[in-house]
């Protein structure tokens, strides 16, 4: 009897699981855990998956955390026809993420355009044993990656990218709203203009304001969260792919 009980309860789970829509089985989330990342399986249609690749296109690389992989098929379908555009296979995660795996995310393409963001992860409270979200006001809760050591990582990422020869574009983090689980919205400009200073100082990378677009459409973002609708998704990738195609005719 308890191995029927145990078959009923699989079978039931399974079918639980074709009703799940793809994002909450396919996305990466801003909120994992930090630790390193397996890259995951691409399924067709997701932002997983490789780009029908038309050797003729220039390559742009898509970098960045949940944000970016919520936009990413948006900014790809604009994109159709002026590029190939790509993504790690992985939620990129916090600075720290981005110096042990940024080889890995390059790889030996050419390319030509790499528009990237490192921000939520790095401003997010961290409580004992690895808790992620952790309450900002507890004493035990610390920044994952404070300003000082994510300004040294960014600058060391942003000069590898630099060295690709690609036109780089720095992305401004996208806002934390009041009431989001272990996050302060004040830290959101204060990571910016840290990293506004980085590009400053190594010269030659652009901003995309993402900071402001994302601002005037706040109504676009979840309540005390800092993903975004479906439509705030597509509005954002319609920006990218606006920044980026920008880049390439230049």
């Amino acid at each position: 009897m308890s191995i029927c009980r145990l078959r009923f309860s699989t079978a039931a789970l399974l079918s639980i699981a074709a009703f799940l829509p793809s994002s909450f089985l396919a996305f990466g989330h801003a909120d994992q855990p930090t630790q390193k990342s397996s890259p995951r399986q691409a399924r067709a249609n997701d932002p997983f998956a490789p780009p029908k690749i038309d050797p003729a296109l220039p390559n742009v690389l898509l970098i960045g955390d949940s944000i970016s992989i919520g936009y990413m098929l948006d900014a790809r379908r604009a994109l159709e026809g002026t590029a190939n555009v790509f993504r790690p296979n992985t939620n990129c995660g916090p600075t720290t993420r981005g110096l042990e795996q940024l080889d890995s995310w390059l790889g030996d393409r050419k390319w030509d355009v790499i528009h990237f963001n490192f921000g939520l992860h790095d401003l997010k409270f961290m409580g004992p044993n690895g808790k992620s979200l952790a309450d900002p006001k507890l004493p035990t809760s610390k920044r994952q990656v404070p300003l000082e050591e994510y300004s040294a990582n960014l600058e060391s990422i942003a000069k590898k990218l630099k060295a690709t020869g690609a036109t780089v574009i720095w992305r401004e983090t996208t806002p934390v709203p009041e009431g989001s689980q272990g996050r302060l919205p004040e830290d959101g400009p204060r990571y910016n203009a840290a990293a506004a200073k980085v590009m400053e100082s190594i010269g030659g990378i652009s901003t995309d304001p993402f900071y402001d677009v994302a601002m005037e459409h706040a109504s676009m973002q979840r309540k005390a969260n800092v993903h975004y609708t479906q439509a705030g998704s597509k509005l954002l990738g319609e920006h990218v792919a606006e920044v980026v195609s920008n880049a390439l005719k230049q």
